[in-house]
């Protein structure tokens, strides 16, 4: 009787509790059957009001219900109410090569293709992530958030969100693409999660950030650390690959689009936009790949992007028929980071097909990309190219971050104040 009265009590006080955190009945039906709710309903206001009475009340109840703790993480109430949209997926590019007495297909790359109820913007965003990485960075924070794909969404942009070429759901051919390495947990909690751990280059120690401590055995981090993936080794098989597939793409979506890159993924803005300038809106770089002509930070610090910003020809005027025309001269060396900065020797050749497209680099405060991304900016300027460097905690404020800032604790602040601020400002949307 007890129960039961307790119950009855309890499911009055539960849907109070929701309605007063924003949260219908309905809501929770989408995906939970109607024991769950009972059960989360109960949880939830035990632990609100009586925590220490939390797993007493589980073992008192007559339903199977999961801990407290099992019932949010699986209710998991950010999820709930993500932007309206319409999902779909396809692929792009690819070619068929021989393979015994068949054939095989390699090159193709995934697109995430998602439409908001309510498209308010003519431009959509094609999203392309870096090395080690899939498309779903831009969908949740490993600890739960939406991402930013839903912020953009709820501002009315329709995306397209892609798997590199040879990696995760784009399929990769080992005969065809070549060998392909993962990520130690090492150099993800001392590049991306916690860097103030380890110190690597001056500024790591700003590191606040990520969501936890970041390193392996944090919940948060496994989640993170599982969602990465093997890329293939060579940098200009993948920059081949990518603007054959994302040339396709760009044509296909047919108007011209807003490109955000991240990392690895940087050097992808640069060809697409020389390959397909009359599609390209906007580049948005978020720590693109660099910098100019060689390694920096990490030994050993190697010849890398001989075409400058790139691992594959670009359009220069005057012509160039091979790496060594581009003749340049150290601007910097800093041997304490390891940074080498590179530009042309004087007179300059122009990427003539960047000209006229409103570029951005985005650099966290903490990151090793601190260390030369403004080497990047100064490449690109002095080849014409109309770019502006932004970075966060110099110039809007926002400190703490490291090079995954999307996934990080203030990655909303980011996406709104940084990146939808410069849309508006440079393309008008």
């Amino acid at each position: 009787m007890v129960s039961c009265c307790g119950l009855i009590f309890l499911e009055f006080c539960s849907s109070a509790i929701l309605s007063k955190q924003g949260l219908a009945r309905n809501d929770i039906k989408e995906v939970y059957p109607t024991s769950r709710i009972l059960c989360f309903s109960r949880a939830y206001l035990v632990a609100m009001l009586f925590p220490k009475l939390s797993l007493l009340f589980g073992l008192l109840t007559p339903f199977p219900c999961a801990t407290y703790s099992q019932a949010l993480n699986e209710a998991h109430i950010e999820g709930i109410h993500g932007t309206l949209h319409h999902r779909n997926y396809f692929y792009v590019g690819g070619e068929y090569v021989a393979q015994g007495n068949s054939t095989i297909a390699h090159g193709q790359i995934y697109v995430e293709h998602l439409t908001p109820e309510k498209v308010i913007h003519a431009e959509p965003i094609v999203m392309i992530h870096g090395h080690g990485m899939t498309g779903s960075n831009f969908l949740n924070t490993p600890d739960g958030r939406l991402g930013w794909a839903d912020y953009f969404l709820s501002e009315g942009f329709e995306l397209f969100i892609i798997d590199q070429p040879a990696r995760a759901r784009s399929a990769w051919q080992i005969n065809v693409d070549g060998v392909q390495s993962a990520y130690d947990t090492f150099t993800v909690e001392s590049r991306f999660t916690a860097p103030q751990r380890f110190n690597l280059w001056p500024k790591a120690s700003l590191h606040t950030q990520w969501p936890g401590p970041g390193i392996a055995g944090d919940p948060i981090f496994d989640n993170f650390y599982a969602s990465t993936v093997p890329s293939l080794d060579s940098d200009e098989e993948s920059s081949l690959k990518m603007k054959t597939a994302g040339s396709k793409l760009l044509d296909r979506i047919g108007r011209p689009v807003i490109l955000l890159t991240h990392s690895q993924g940087g050097q992808y803005g640069w060809i697409l936009a020389d390959s397909r300038p009359a599609l390209i809106r906007t580049v948005i770089a978020i720590e693109p790949i660099g910098p100019p002509f060689i390694n920096a930070v990490f030994p050993p610090l190697t010849p890398a992007r001989s075409f400058g910003v790139t691992e594959i020809p670009m359009t220069y005027s005057p012509p160039i028929s091979s790496p060594s025309d581009l003749r340049r001269e150290v601007v910097f060396n800093n041997t304490n980071t390891g940074t080498t900065c590179f530009r042309q020797a004087s007179p300059a050749r122009k990427l003539v097909n960047l000209q006229g497209i409103p570029m951005v680099v985005v650099t966290s405060e903490s990151s090793y990309h601190a260390e030369y991304d403004g080497c990047t900016v100064e490449y690109l300027k002095q080849a014409g190219v109309d770019v502006e460097h932004l970075r966060l905690a110099e110039d809007r404020g926002i400190k703490g971050n490291g090079h995954m800032m999307f996934m990080e604790m203030n990655e909303l602040e980011i996406a709104k104040n940084v990146v939808r601020r410069w849309i508006r400002e440079s393309v008008g949307e």
